[in-house]
């Protein structure tokens, strides 16, 4: 079987989780890529364009799967999976969920949820006596870039943003009070599986930096449900975030792709399946096997720079079992490098992601691994 897998950047959700599960099935892989010195092997390709990712693929060898798990690059994937006939997810979808102000549109169209939301192109001005507080971010953002809490000075946020992202459209829309959840799910096309959730802890205001998420598997599921089938997000891996407000579920982001920031590997542990797997098995045009209850909870914590700095010292790269606890720390800077604090993800040192059989030896097991091993910026 022959895997094409598009990208950008190397992640580690790539290299150390689809691409193993991959070999695992016996594909042939190919990763396309406009980044090819960051992909051992890789063939260069503008693949942000779908013409040009086409005729790459044509050029390479029929594909039994054309697959992408970058944020960027699912509408252009999925337009040539779908010109080579395969499995994968509808384009439209993969734009609507991309586009936070499609997302809003949809959801109201299609009687889901309303939100009040505007669309800020890079000249229109900005809106007056709007309902504070509101959030402002990038129609197209991702890892929490530029999304902003306002609870006064529109103009000013706006502003802010624009200066570090010139010709860029801007979404403003209410702030959504409560809860941060997500639900995690998997399609084949027919059906859509609910793998499980989390519940997610975020930074002080006014950034939006996720700092912990506790597996929370529990509903509602059918708001979200309900607000995938209304954008056609029933294909592959979904990742989407939603508040418990006092009017009732309300979604943050549709993000068409399996869950970041190593929570993906948490959920595969959790689960104890193997997701990475399941996920490519999908786009091979497998159906979805049921997803097995479990016992296992689960956590993945980001240790955050809290100030720019020079890493003076840091733990590495190590898993163990304790207590009946399995933990892993995955470094994601180094020693001796300087970090400038952005409030957002990219503020991330390294995760720390904890299995167990309950929260209280999980959190036992977190908290002394951060007490004895710190990462200290100087």
């Amino acid at each position: 079987m022959r895997l094409y897998l598009t990208a950008l950047k190397a992640t580690d959700s790539v290299t150390g989780g689809f691409l193993p599960a991959a070999r695992a099935l016996g594909c042939e892989v190919t990763i396309l890529t406009d980044r090819p010195e960051r992909h051992p092997g890789a063939v260069a390709c503008d693949v942000r364009d779908p013409r040009a990712l086409i005729d790459a693929i044509e050029q390479l060898g029929r594909p039994d799967a054309v697959f992408s798990n970058s944020d960027h690059l699912q509408a252009e994937t999925a337009l040539a999976a779908d010109y080579f006939g395969l499995p994968g997810k509808d384009w439209r979808a993969c734009l609507t969920a991309k586009n936070k102000f499609l997302t809003r549109r949809r959801l109201a169209e299609a009687g889901v949820e309303r939100v009040f939301s505007v669309r800020l192109g890079p000249a229109d001005p900005v809106p007056e006596e709007l309902p504070y507080p509101l959030v402002v971010k990038p129609r197209e953002g991702v890892a929490s870039e530029d999304v902003l809490y306002v609870d006064a000075d529109l103009a000013g946020a706006v502003r802010s943003v624009r200066k570090r992202r010139p010709g860029e459209s801007l979404v403003v829309e209410e702030y959504l009070q409560g809860p941060l959840r997500t639900l995690e799910t998997l399609g084949d096309g027919r059906t859509i599986r609910v793998l499980g959730g989390f519940e997610t802890t975020l930074g002080p205001l006014p950034h939006f930096v996720e700092e912990r998420l506790d597996w929370a598997p529990e509903g509602p599921h059918e708001h979200v449900l309900a607000a995938l089938r209304a954008i056609g997000a029933g294909f592959g891996a979904c990742h989407t975030e939603y508040v418990l407000t006092p009017r009732g579920p309300r979604i943050v982001e549709i993000n068409y792709r399996v869950i970041g920031d190593h929570c993906d590997f948490l959920l595969a542990d959790v689960l104890g399946v193997p997701l990475f797997e399941w996920i490519l098995r999908a786009h091979l045009g497998e159906g979805v096997p049921a997803v097995p209850s479990t016992g296992r909870y689960g956590s993945a914590v980001s240790l955050v720079a809290g100030r720019s700095g020079t890493i003076t010292s840091a733990p590495g790269a190590e898993q163990f079992d304790r207590d009946g606890v399995r933990l892993w720390h995955r470094p994601l800077r180094r020693v001796g490098e300087r970090v400038e604090q952005t409030h957002t993800n990219r503020d991330y040192l390294g995760v720390i992601r904890a299995v167990g059989p309950d929260r209280a030896r999980v959190d036992a097991a977190v908290l002394d691994y951060r007490a004895t091993r710190p990462w200290v910026v100087g």
